[in-house]
């Protein structure tokens, strides 16, 4: 029997050419380009294209680097799709789903469980007629969507950075594009790469989605983690006064003495660096789990075992090692 791949299995032709840190590195450039032009002829008609080259450049760089490795049905149409119509139906569905929520302390955490809901919904809509269904496939899928949704919610925010009483603010905008920029790939891409890969390899190659406790209990891991991302600002400052010892009632109008900045930013940062190394210690470990279980179900129905079926594909669409 042949064991040549199947047509999903050949990589498409687009794959390995680097054109995502090239995108990368342009873009940058033209950014910098603009806001120096901005600054020198101080055109607010070019503030639009600050917010969209930062708020875009970062996550479509992701879409181009889920471009050169996927493999099987998965188009390049349908990628750039799941960017686009993905990221506006999200940040729609998610702004319906919390603008009534109450501002209290599980706040964030509601808002992690709705947003990645929303994320989880478009991700089955999109990934229905992908095939085969591997945990490395959902993950890439994932990932573009959660990068789609990353850069319309950064626009939003550097937006309304940039917009204040007094005019128009710039290095608030650029402070907030390069945060975002930097944590886009930690954030929304990371968090629904992770559901993606789940949710794709417990269907084992199937057409269909199968749907298993593991894939719900992904969803609450994620939602939590986002939660505890979005949270970290109030949890380091909380931090901040029990490891101090400052009371509370130190807090003038509900700011942070002054004392206690450094203290606070180091703690936010090494919160964000917690949740960052968890969420990519379980992407890995979902795939490498993944990646096993398609091997041991591939060395079980190769020839010369019961079934005696042609090879099962690998975790990434590829013909398993033998």
């Amino acid at each position: 029997m042949s064991t040549l791949p199947s047509a999903v299995d050949v990589p498409h032709p687009h794959h390995h050419h680097g054109w995502w840190w090239k995108t990368l590195l342009v873009g940058f450039v033209l950014w910098v380009v603009t806001i120096v032009v901005t600054v020198f002829t101080q055109n607010t008609n070019l503030v639009p294209t600050i917010i969209l080259l930062g708020s875009f450049l970062v996550p479509f760089t992701v879409v181009l680097f889920v471009i050169e490795r996927v493999t099987g049905s998965v188009s390049t149409m349908q990628l750039v799709s799941a960017f686009f119509v993905g990221g506006i139906l999200g940040v729609l569905g998610a702004s319906l789903l919390e603008v009534n929520l109450r501002q209290d302390a599980t706040l964030y955490v509601i808002v992690g469980f709705v947003e990645e809901l929303v994320k989880a919904v478009l991700l089955v809509i999109v990934g229905w007629r992908v095939h085969p269904k591997t945990a490395r496939q959902g993950a890439l899928l994932g990932a573009t969507i959660g990068a789609g949704f990353a850069a319309f919610e950064s626009a939003g925010y550097a937006f309304n950075a940039a917009i204040t009483t007094g005019g128009i603010d710039l290095a608030s905008l650029l402070q907030t594009e390069v945060a975002r920029a930097i944590l886009s790939p930690v954030g929304h891409v990371l968090w629904t790469a992770i559901l993606g890969a789940v949710l794709f390899g417990a269907s084992h190659g199937r057409e269909r989605f199968r749907w298993t406790w593991s894939v719900v209990i992904t969803y609450v891991v994620v939602s939590v983690l986002h939660g505890l991302w979005d949270s970290n600002s109030t949890i380091s400052t909380l931090l901040a006064f029990i490891i101090t010892g400052t009371p509370f009632s130190a807090a003038q109008n509900g700011t942070v003495p002054a004392v206690l900045g450094g203290v606070v930013t180091i703690l936010y940062v090494i919160g964000l660096l917690v949740v960052t190394l968890i969420g990519v210690v379980v992407l890995i470990a979902v795939l490498l789990h993944y990646r096993r279980r398609a091997r041991r179900a591939a060395a079980l129905d190769g020839p010369g075992f019961p079934g005696g079926g042609a090879p099962v594909s690998g975790w990434d669409g590829t013909p398993p090692l033998r």
